[in-house]
């Protein structure tokens, strides 16, 4: 039976704390008219998408981090 190889210096402990960081425990629901969800199947049959939730989760945090990087306060 083979070993596993140990990384040296990774510790199982703090790999477990940031996995457990990364879980999705928030849902939030959308809704879409029919035209908005036309231009969604086009985009996802034509890139040929097939995890809407990663599409909209990409999507959505990427213009929420450039809109606050933007927006930054200021000291003057």
């Amino acid at each position: 039976m083979a070993r596993k190889k140990k990384i040296p210096g990774v510790d199982p402990a703090y790999l477990a704390k940031q996995k457990a960081l990364l879980l999705r425990k928030n849902r939030h629901v959308l809704y879409f008219n029919d035209s908005e969800m036309a231009a969604i199947k086009e985009y996802c049959s034509r890139f040929k998408v097939h995890a809407k939730s990663a599409l909209f989760r990409e999507a959505i945090m990427s213009k929420i981090l450039s809109e606050l990087e933007e927006n930054h306060p200021t000291l003057f």
